[in-house]
C-alpha cells in the first residue's frame, strides 16, 4: 500500500510526496531529514492523503498533482 500526501509548509506552500507510512514520513520532514524543500520551508501539517495499491499508481498520481 502506498500513499500520496500533501504537506502544508509554514509559508503556505504545499509539498507532495509518496510513502508507505505517512506518519513516519511526516516526522522525517518535520525533523529536517525529509528533503531539502521541507527542511527549508518548515512543515506545519499533513493537508491531504490518498491511498493507492502500488508504487506505480502512487507515482502517477503524484505527477498529476
Amino acid at each position: 500500500m502506498y500513499f500520496v500526501y500533501l504537506i502544508e509548509c509554514k509559508d503556505g506552500s504545499l509539498y507532495t510526496g509518496i510513502t508507505t507510512d505517512v506518519e513516519r514520513r511526516f516526522h522525517e520532514h518535520k525533523n529536517g531529514i525529509g528533503g531539502h524543500y521541507t527542511s527549508a520551508k518548515k512543515v506545519v501539517r499533513v493537508a491531504h492523503i490518498e491511498k493507492y495499491p502500488n508504487r506505480s499508481s502512487a507515482l502517477k498520481r503524484e505527477a498529476e498533482i
